[in-house]
């Protein structure tokens, strides 16, 4: 096992509702579409929650999912950018507060949300609902311990390589979990660890091509980073 992993597996979080403080509802444009997004809107202060800072203590793990993060910005263009066949199965990685797989539903496709922490499961899960999707489903799985014999065609991920120690996981939950053949769209913007991540889908015979994207934020921002289109050997 790698050292980066622990010897024991630790609890799956859920951030505690009280540590979220008021929320916001932002009105977010994707490829002229529009989708209803619910957020914490003073996300920085859950890091003062005694629950978070016991959880880091005990896997480093931080709530980034309540920031609507450029990334998932992106993958949400990607994904309605490109055809579907309606009906295919998706999976959303670290969904957050799942814009990415949110535009996945308004493509018609079946979309089960993934995520290690189970509050920001609800927040994907109401959001579907905001917008008016109810067929989908809910995961909850750590990256590192990736379910057996469960497979999808289509896996999503945005903004996932914030860290150096989680390239390695994430690749192999996609060898796992992607069907043969299936396709992976994963958007980053640019991080450090970026390079490690093309090293390590080369050395894992997983085949990639990279694209440029840009996305705005509200602020009137615009950021660069890259959808990197993974395919599984079939």
């Amino acid at each position: 096992m790698n050292a980066d992993f622990p010897l024991q597996r630790p609890p799956m979080p859920r951030t505690p509702l009280e540590a979220l403080g008021p929320l916001t509802r932002e009105a977010v444009i994707v490829e002229e579409r529009t989708f209803f997004i619910s957020r914490p809107s003073q996300s920085d202060r859950l890091l003062d929650h005694p629950s978070v800072r016991s959880a880091f203590a005990a896997d480093e793990y931080m709530p980034y999912w309540a920031d609507l993060w450029p990334a998932a910005r992106m993958l949400a263009k990607a994904i309605l950018r490109e055809t579907w066949t309606p009906g295919t199965r998706a999976l959303e990685i670290g969904c957050g507060l799942g814009l990415p797989g949110i535009a996945a539903l308004a493509k018609g496709l079946r979309v089960t949300f993934s995520d290690y922490d189970a509050t920001a499961l609800s927040f994907a899960a109401d959001n579907a609902r905001d917008n008016g999707f109810h067929d989908f489903d809910t995961l909850q799985i750590d990256w590192r311990y990736p379910p057996e014999n469960v497979q999808y065609p289509i896996v999503l991920a945005s903004d996932l390589i914030y860290e150096m120690r989680n390239v390695e996981p994430l690749v192999a939950l996609i060898q796992r979990m992607l069907e043969p053949g299936g396709v992976c769209l994963l958007t980053d913007q640019d991080r450090v660890p970026s390079h490690v991540l093309r090293e390590k889908l080369t050395a894992e015979g997983l085949p990639f091509t990279t694209k440029m994207m840009r996305a705005g934020e509200p602020n009137g921002r615009r950021l660069k980073g890259t959808l990197y289109r993974i395919v599984h050997p079939s």
